[in-house]
């Protein structure tokens, strides 16, 4: 009898575990992939300073997380001093197994990292940024050791010109990719298990990663690396009230000879929907990047709708889909069921916090 109940009671916690699971982890950027001309990734990924695989003996997140104000601070104030990077980041070092990605100028670049419940179970912790806070991505080839957060963040600009002029903002983009999930029971997980299948894998398991995908600069030295830091502005929001709460990865990438060529990438979304879901880019944000880079329109992009749905997901393409001519690269999302689960319309990508002061600026 005890053969019997025993693996019954192994997969009743399994599934309780599995499909009850709670908002507990952070987030942190966990691989780099170069993105290929069709939208799928290439080559060996990459991973950032002082990484900590999930699959090393004893590991456990806080490995890999940094807040921002740290919890025994005291207070919610984020310091002059604060550094922008995690101890463990703050120079750069490369831990066996988790090598430097490499790509050469101009490159696409995909930073995937878990949504942890974030995304797809919104209301746990309340008072969160409907698109789940913004992520910014700076790049420098000038890091220092002692860069603090409030000399970079919201201060570097896209032009350069910002603080101190030795960086740049790259990408602000929403945490939620339109598509990531964790494998829950709250609605917007189910519905997006079903519009984003793909086949678990020894990375990923079921769960589908976020992303955001950047282009490299044209004018970056080759043979040296290429600093990106990662910021992940997450505040909780109330009456007249902001609770900062901010995590950082810290990453350095080799960047080796040769050059992208743009005009060489195909973005449509049939096309990359043609191709596993565990290796491929983000046709919306691939688009807006190179139209970004190029000052024109990456061919093919168009919305793509189905029955019975507003477009509320980046355009890619679910079964019975009926595609529309019309070019779009940000949606609105107004669906409860498979978008911010409180009715709130935002717009994939979008930074919805006080946001981006140093976007353009």
């Amino acid at each position: 009898m005890l053969r019997i109940v025993r693996p019954i009671i192994q997969t009743a916690a399994t599934l309780l575990a599995l499909y009850s699971a709670p908002v507990g982890a952070h987030s942190w950027v966990e691989q780099l992939m170069v993105i290929g001309p069709d939208g799928t990734f290439v080559g060996q990924p990459g991973y950032p300073r002082g990484n900590v695989l999930r699959d090393t003996p004893g590991f456990s997140d806080s490995a890999m997380t940094y807040l921002i104000p740290p919890n025994d601070q005291g207070s919610n104030a984020i310091l002059p001093s604060t550094p922008i990077c995690a101890p463990t980041q703050r120079t750069p070092n490369q831990t066996d197994g988790s090598p430097r990605l490499r790509a050469p100028v101009g490159a696409a670049i995909a930073l995937r990292y878990q949504e942890n419940g974030h995304v797809t179970l919104p209301d746990n912790p309340p008072g969160k940024p409907p698109n789940r806070g913004t992520v910014y991505i700076y790049g420098t080839t000038q890091p220092r050791e002692n860069d603090t957060l409030l000399a970079i963040h919201k201060v570097w600009n896209r032009a350069g010109t910002g603080g101190d002029g030795r960086g740049v903002l790259l990408s602000a983009r929403g945490f939620d990719d339109g598509r990531c999930y964790q494998i829950n029971n709250g609605p917007i997980s189910t519905t997006r298990q079903v519009l984003f299948p793909h086949e678990p894998d020894e990375l990923m398991g079921a769960d589908l990663w976020c992303q955001q995908d950047i282009v490299l600069p044209e004018n970056l030295p080759t043979g040296e690396p290429y600093t990106l830091y990662w910021v992940w502005d997450w505040p909780t929001l109330g009456f007249n009230k902001r609770q900062e709460e901010i995590y950082t990865t810290c990453i350095d990438i080799d960047i080796i000879e040769g050059h992208v060529s743009h005009a060489r990438f195909n973005v449509r979304e049939d096309i990359v929907a043609q191709k596993d879901l565990n290796n491929a880019a983000i046709p919306s944000q691939l688009a807006e990047l190179l139209r970004d880079q190029e000052g024109d329109e990456v061919r093919g992009h168009r919305t793509v709708t189905g029955p019975g749905f507003t477009p509320l997901l980046p355009p890619y393409p679910f079964p019975n889909a009926t595609a529309q001519s019309t070019p779009t690269t940000l949606l609105t999302q107004t669906s409860s069921t498979a978008a911010c689960g409180t009715g709130t319309p935002y717009k994939i990508g979008v930074p919805m916090d006080d946001s981006d002061s140093g976007n353009g600026n």
